[in-house]
């Protein structure tokens, strides 16, 4: 973990916020996902974990912060960010590089993807949930 100026690529380099306003440098590493799941990275309690993600088909599943909301943010391309509610799900299309959406804490969503396309999540992390997309 570091605290280095830097520069960085979000594609190799996750950053955590912590609650005493510092920040962490995360190197993105085969293992990240999976060190992070085990709790090895920490608990991410009060914290974001800023990451960037590309993607080309819909997302296989929905997911779900019980401790913060999250920010999405379009990098490149276009998507439909799909907020699941009590009275039906809500389509946020994320059209114009810059566009971003905020997912309320414990609101469940997915993406839809019109066009290849990279965004940027600022999550807190801790408690993520996931199940498989239903439609």
């Amino acid at each position: 973990m570091s605290r280095e100026a830097g520069p960085f690529h979000l594609h190799s380099n996750y950053l955590r916020l912590r609650p005493d306003a510092s920040a962490e440098v995360l190197p993105v590493g085969l293992t990240f996902w999976q060190d992070l799941a085990e709790g090895s990275l920490g608990d991410f309690h009060n914290e974001y974990l800023v990451t960037t993600h590309s993607f080309s088909e819909n997302w296989p599943m929905w997911e779900m912060h019980p401790c913060g909301d999250e920010m999405v943010i379009l990098l490149s391309g276009s998507v439909d960010l799909v907020l699941e509610k009590k009275t039906g799900n809500k389509v946020m299309p994320l059209r114009d590089v810059g566009s971003w959406a905020l997912v309320p804490m414990g609101m469940w969503h997915t993406t839809k993807v019109n066009a290849p396309s990279t965004l940027m999540f600022i999550t807190a992390g801790k408690g993520t949930q996931h199940r498989q997309v239903d439609f």
